[in-house]
């Protein structure tokens, strides 16, 4: 399969985010990154651009004057023009009702304020190499590689998923995740094997994320949800089919 393509102009990344100095902080450091980044302060001024620029990520704060950040995500992918880009949301509390509250709006992944500029260059380098492959997938031939678990069939080449036949909606972390274990059935992985194989970020970063990304899974593929073992201690791991 074709290798996805990086450009600075298709690496276009959107900051949502009323608080000035965070904004230009981020959009400063995005820019030195090679990212072309565009800047707005309301979730109506990202609606808006969002549509024009069609970024490939936008890094989206939760508290926002008017139109809250989870209102912003639940209208991005009810839009199929834009419904594709990444969203990395920004919250200032860390509590699980946060991080569920915005998967559940469609979010790809978080960042709990206060935070590490570098953290947050990593998760927005993931989203937009993740949303590139899925784009390429799209349009790739069927070779016919399947990597399967009982009702649970994975296609490698065009990032389908298939559950007892009918294809499963996957943001593309967690098609990620999941590819990983069931390419390399039976290798446990430690979180940090995973920041480094999903999100490209080193291990010294918090691993809670990761936790938070399996459990996500674990309900997107419902009676399948036991197929990822957690290996205490270790890791998770692709479990054993039952004989």
């Amino acid at each position: 399969m074709a290798q996805p393509t990086t450009s600075a102009a298709e690496e276009r990344v959107l900051i949502v985010d009323d608080e000035e100095d965070l904004r230009n902080l981020l959009a400063f450091n995005l820019r030195e990154a090679g990212f072309t980044v565009d800047v707005c302060r309301t979730g109506e001024e990202g609606l808006t651009l969002l549509e024009e620029r069609k970024p490939r990520v936008v890094v989206l704060d939760l508290m926002l004057p008017g139109i809250s950040g989870t209102e912003v995500c639940r209208k991005v992918r009810a839009n199929p023009k834009v419904a594709d880009v990444g969203v990395l949301m920004l919250t200032a509390r860390g509590d699980e009702y946060d991080r569920v509250l915005g998967f559940e709006v469609g979010a790809d992944d978080y960042v709990v304020k206060p935070y590490s500029v570098k953290e947050v260059l990593l998760r927005v380098r993931a989203l937009s190499t993740r949303a590139q492959e899925r784009r390429v997938a799209r349009t790739a031939r069927d070779t016919g590689a399947r990597h399967r678990w009982e009702g649970l069939e994975l296609d490698p080449t065009r990032h389908i998923v298939m559950m007892d036949g009918a294809e499963i909606s996957l943001r593309p972390l967690e098609y990620k995740l999941l590819a990983i274990f069931m390419i390399n059935a039976g290798k446990v992985y430690s979180r940090s094997d995973l920041l480094t194989e999903v999100w490209g970020i080193s291990q010294d970063t918090n691993t809670r994320t990761v936790d938070t990304h399996v459990r996500r899974l674990r309900e997107r593929l419902g009676r399948y949800s036991d197929v990822i073992e957690t290996v205490h201690g270790f890791g998770y791991r692709l479990r054993e089919p039952p004989k």
